[in-house]
């Protein structure tokens, strides 16, 4: 079937969703070998990614991932694309702590840096935490310190025969948009960032087909793949009302504009440090301004607020009275446990 697609694809022919999905199965059971594979994701990237095409393949990642059960739609899950080769601290990850102490419940899946300096699994090793942990004990991390992180190969096993060839190809493909529609835990309120703004249409479209709750895809004019403090950022929000298009900036918000190379970290024990900082209260610049903007909007996406404004209120509130780090601090003594 892999082959027929192949033919499909070269010729700028859309596959159906159905298509997707099967070829997808064989790429996941073992069954394509990788030039298969190569020529495949390669011939997907050339014509452009359909909504079908990216939601086929993201139906079969789910049904082969390792599963989270928790049980309700209260679920948030916050991450990126990546790919935007910024080398900032984890802002995602801090912002998840922050929206945690604000009374959300994050089920975060994620993985160690594709491109970057530090992925999210780098840097909560680094933070302390034990990050290859079975599904029922990421469900207590959960249920207990209200943020657990799944890591991204031990969910998805059937992934390793796509892991050396996606090394060997070395650019930016659809599975760096599956990875955030594939969250094990099935969280239905989602925050994703996204490098190429071209990307975050299709991803909201790919989310509704896919039968998401609430989500809001976020996009830094700057590169980012998160809501940027050095200038404007783009959101697609999705809801029942269908896909709306808005621009935000750091003024609206009270924030003044910093240049991306004031929340950079070498590493992932840099980036643990900035957070730590962060959380403690000891970072009032740009990267704590940064972290509140996209807890807010993490908020606002699982609507525990009305609005970015009131997230912006609840975010520094979670900071400033410490419920932030407690949560990380309960997260990494579970995992431990």
């Amino acid at each position: 079937m892999i082959k027929e697609s192949i033919n499909k694809l070269v010729n700028g022919i859309d596959l159906t969703f159905e298509e997707s999905e099967y070829a997808m199965n064989e790429i996941m059971e073992g069954e394509a070998t990788p030039a298969q594979f190569g020529a495949f994701v390669v011939a997907l990237k050339l014509k452009g990614e359909s909504i079908d095409e990216v939601a086929g393949m993201a139906s079969s990642m789910r049904s082969k991932s390792l599963k989270v059960d928790i049980p309700g739609d209260d679920l948030l899950d916050t991450c990126g694309t990546g790919g935007d080769h910024s080398g900032t601290f984890n802002i995602s990850t801090v912002s998840a702590f922050v929206a945690s102490g604000a009374g959300a419940k994050v089920a975060k899946h994620g993985n160690r840096a594709m491109s970057g300096s530090s992925g999210s699994a780098d840097v909560l090793e680094a933070l302390g935490a034990q990050i290859t942990l079975e599904p029922d004990k990421v469900k207590r991390c959960i249920q207990d310190a209200g943020f657990g992180f799944m890591f991204a190969q031990n969910f998805h096993p059937s992934m390793r025969f796509a892991a050396s060839p996606r090394r060997e190809i070395a650019i930016p493909t659809v599975f760096n948009i599956l990875g955030p529609l594939t969250n094990p835990a099935g969280a239905s309120n989602q925050m994703i960032g996204v490098s190429n703004p071209n990307v975050g249409e299709l991803m909201a479209n790919v989310l509704r087909r896919l039968g998401t709750k609430k989500a809001v895809i976020v996009h830094g004019k700057d590169g980012l793949d998160e809501i940027t403090v050095s200038g404007d950022s783009i959101l697609w929000i999705l809801d029942d009302s269908g896909i709306i298009k808005m621009e935000i900036s750091p003024e609206e918000f009270g924030f003044s504009r910093s240049p991306i190379e004031n929340i950079k970290a070498k590493d992932s024990s840099e980036s643990a440090l900035i957070i730590r900082n962060i959380l403690s209260g000891s970072e009032q610049g740009p990267s704590r301004d940064i972290v509140i903007m996209n807890s807010a909007v993490a908020l606002f996406c699982l609507g525990i607020v009305p609005d970015i404004q009131n997230g912006i209120q609840e975010s520094i509130r979670s900071i400033d009275s410490g419920e932030a780090l407690n949560k990380l601090e309960k997260y990494v003594q579970l995992t431990k446990d």
